[in-house]
């Protein structure tokens, strides 16, 4: 059996499609869980803020049974060390950018496919991000997020198996209502708010 770091992307889409699933408060759950991991283990860098985002951060919102995490660090931290503490808990690094100090991990990804819980850890310095913006948006507006659900059922349809693709077909609505996000709740998340 190949390991995940030898298959292609294709191979690897294949084996993790887009799959949509209807709300589950759990997901809430696991978030506390893996949260309360994090702060117990991450001894490199000063933990700013933690959030749960993502489809699943919205209530009664469709969405792929993956447990988003916003870890905002404060001032300097070295990635080395960061991940290193990040991996004794089995996060596995997808992308990592040094000039903007930011690192994608994922969990609950395995050779025969998903595990029962699956999670996306995004590390970014302290900052005003979009993403914070974007759900509280939706759950202050439960027909917009009604609409972003429709758009996803639409997009897992076409885009299966590509999950580039389907997170691309998705950017102008993210966009859109990112945007509104940030003229409602005007800096809401500025560090030092």
């Amino acid at each position: 059996m190949k390991k995940l770091e030898e298959m292609s992307l294709h191979e690897l889409w294949q084996l993790f499609p887009i799959v949509l699933k209807a709300p589950d408060p759990n997901y809430q759950r696991w978030y506390e869980d893996e949260k309360q991991k994090i702060v117990q283990h991450l001894h490199s860098a000063a933990i700013y803020r933690i959030n749960h985002i993502g489809s699943t951060s919205v209530p009664g919102l469709i969405a792929k049974p993956t447990v988003d995490i916003l870890l905002e660090l404060v001032g300097s931290y070295d990635l080395d060390s960061v991940i290193s503490d990040l991996q004794s808990l089995k996060w596995r690094v997808m992308a990592r950018n040094d000039r903007l100090k930011t690192i994608d991990l994922n969990k609950g990804y395995t050779p025969t496919g998903f595990a029962e819980k699956v999670y996306h850890l995004h590390v970014k310095p302290a900052g005003d991000w979009g993403e914070l913006y974007f759900r509280d948006y939706l759950i202050a507006n439960p027909k917009v997020a009604k609409q972003y659900g429709e758009l996803k059922l639409k997009l897992e349809q076409k885009y299966k198996y590509n999950r580039d693709a389907y997170t691309a077909a998705k950017t102008d609505f993210v966009t859109r209502y990112t945007q509104k996000g940030r003229e409602a709740f005007n800096g809401r998340y500025r560090p030092g708010k």
